[in-house]
């Protein structure tokens, strides 16, 4: 069975888009300001944050106020994804979700941040 994902558009302070990556019995966290690049060659910032755990995949409602993340939580996309390369600085996969498809990347900066890009098919 492979490894599942979700994009959830998360209505907190600023909207930003979360995607969850399942590894390893957690799912791997980056937020993406500006939303996962749909064509290739598009990069987009991806910010690498906390583990969740793997009930969170499909998670959608609101965050109360108060709460980390408070907002509103819309599941944007979800499937399943195959590993073609992870490394502490750059993950390779190939996405099968409903808006994400294909060969993806997310590269590790200098600066600890990450990139996010669509590869050509």
């Amino acid at each position: 069975m492979m490894p599942r994902f979700s994009v959830q558009e998360h209505h907190a302070r600023r909207l930003h888009w979360d995607l969850r990556l399942e590894k390893d019995g957690v799912l791997k966290s980056w937020a993406i300001p500006k939303g996962p690049p749909l064509k290739p060659g598009v990069r987009r910032l991806a910010i690498q944050t906390e583990d969740h755990p793997l009930d969170y995949i499909y998670f959608e409602g609101i965050i109360p106020p108060g709460h980390y993340g408070a907002g509103e939580v819309k599941l944007w996309d979800k499937g399943d994804y195959e590993i073609e390369s992870w490394e502490e600085d750059k993950i390779v996969v190939y996405f099968h979700g409903e808006k994400l498809k294909g060969r993806y990347a997310l590269i590790r900066l200098r600066n600890g941040e990450w990139l996010m890009i669509k590869a050509r098919d």
